[in-house]
Formats: structure tokens, sequence, C-alpha cells
């Protein structure tokens, strides 16, 4: 079940698309392009950073940080609002599934992809 801030922000996306009447252009691979698109620019912010760590940050790297975070996160409620996803199971489901790939007595601190790991 989804949560009341998720709710929130949806019905806020909803409302900010339909006065523009931008539903029409928010088709899933639309809405999955810019995704992708916003998940860049949020990568670019550590582009050429040594580790990406909170102390090479400066307030203005940390605004455009937490705005581009924004956008991916913003983005990806309204896909999973046009596909009729339910992102907090999604999320519940796909954490039971990795926890199936990775059981952590076979993967602590190892950073191997599931199929590396003999079984």
């Amino acid at each position: 079940m989804p949560t009341d801030a998720s709710l929130i922000v949806r019905d806020k996306l909803r409302q900010f698309v339909a006065e523009r009447d931008w539903g029409q252009f928010h088709t899933p691979k639309n809405l999955a392009s810019a995704l992708t698109v916003e998940a860049a620019e949020l990568l670019e912010n550590f582009q050429w950073l040594p580790t990406g760590k909170p102390e090479e940050l400066n307030e203005q790297a940390r605004t455009a940080i937490r705005h581009e975070m924004a956008d991916v996160m913003n983005y990806l409620i309204m896909l999973a609002d046009t596909l009729d996803v339910d992102l907090f199971a999604a999320c519940q489901e796909k954490i039971a599934l990795n926890a199936l790939k990775y059981p952590a007595p076979l993967v602590k601190g190892d950073a191997r992809k599931y199929t590396q790991y003999k079984r």
C-alpha cells in the first residue's frame, strides 16, 4: 500500500501535469526516457570527484543533487502511476528477491554479481 507521502506527491504531480495538459506526452516510454535523462543529470554532479562523499560536495553541488534526485523520484512516481505499479510493494518484492540472490552469509563484504558466487 502506498504511503500517505507518496500519494501526496503523486496527486501533486497529477495536478501539475493536468494544469499544463502534459499528460498527452507522458507515455511509459517517454517517462522512462525522462527518468534516464534525469538519472544521468544526477550522476553528472559526481563526475570527476574522487568518491562523491559528502565532504567533496559544496552547497551548490548539494542543491543540484537534491533537485536531480527529486526529478528522478518524480518521473519514477509518474511512471508507476501510468503503469498502475505500487512502488512500495514493488520495492518489498525486489528486496525479497535480492535476499534470495544474495544471501548475507555468502556475500557479506563482497560486491560481485550474484552469478559469480558458487552455490
